[in-house]
């Protein structure tokens, strides 16, 4: 399986994958999940997928050459158009396109054409942007109230992104925030896996020198896991016990309007039929 994150907050964006694919108990390799498409000084993109690994290959080759006329114009590839949201256009394009290539023929072997990507980064004076592309090429962005996408295995990364993520979040904790969430993945589901890679974008800049593969001898990342296991204990370790007596100030048992526990009590005098 597949997990990746982007983060997009007011100071710049993190994007973060893993690299294990599973096509059976015996058959895990590692494959890289994350394309970065950059010309210093003009723009800045990347591109996240999850899916079938033939089709997001195929994707994110044919990415670099498509060329798209949108609305009547002159055709365009993402390395001249002049929006992320007409490069995300282009991408679509491009999925739909491998749709029609391959789809008759996976969907005739009985498998699905199933990929979704992520897609963002800036281009030129423009404001960062980004999305989230479904197999269909259709796609969404994000906004301040959903500053983040996951594709993949993500349900156990997301409570760590909803309880510390904001648009205001520094970017060097945004970057700590996608490698706790794929820690909690890691820890979770043996489907997700090592190394992971990571890349940390500042708004303006148009260019990143803030790549980084973390496998599992990583200093920081080693820190980060061992650090973050022993605070959420000594947390968990510092709440208080479930108090029974009504009379505590913050009691577990409690009068609820909405309902009672369902109880039978058999006393020994009850006759048995």
């Amino acid at each position: 399986m597949t997990y990746c994150v982007a983060l997009k907050v007011a100071a710049g964006m993190v994007f973060a994958s893993d690299s294990r694919t599973n096509a059976g108990f015996d058959q895990i390799s590692t494959f890289r999940k994350m394309m970065v498409y950059e010309r210093p000084g003009d723009r800045f993109m990347v591109l996240l997928s999850a899916g079938n690994l033939s089709i997001s290959q195929s994707i994110r080759e044919l990415l670099q050459v498509e060329r798209v006329s949108l609305d009547g114009s002159e055709p365009q590839t993402i390395w001249s158009t002049q929006t992320m949201f007409d490069a995300a256009r282009i991408l679509g394009h491009t999925m739909r396109r491998v749709n029609d290539m391959d789809g008759p023929a996976l969907r005739a072997a009985g498998i699905d054409f199933a990929s979704t990507l992520i897609f963002g980064g800036q281009i030129g004076n423009e404001a960062m942007r980004l999305f989230l592309v479904y197999s269909t090429g259709n796609f969404i962005e994000a906004t301040p109230e959903t500053c983040f996408f996951q594709i993949g295995e993500a349900k156990y990364g997301k409570p760590v992104l909803d309880r510390l993520l904001s648009p205001k979040t520094p970017l060097q904790d945004a970057a700590k925030c996608a490698l706790l969430s794929m820690d909690s993945t890691l820890k979770s589901n043996v489907s997700v896996g090592l190394p992971i890679d990571l890349v940390v974008y500042q708004a303006g800049t148009l260019q990143s020198e803030n790549l980084a593969c973390i496998d599992a001898s990583n200093p920081y990342f080693t820190m980060l896991r061992q650090s973050w296991s022993e605070r959420l204990s000594a947390a968990f370790e510092s709440l208080p016990n479930p108090l029974w007596d009504t009379t505590d100030a913050h009691p577990l048992r409690a009068t609820s309007e909405r309902y009672e526990v369902l109880r039978k009590i058999h006393n020994p005098g009850d006759k048995i039929i």
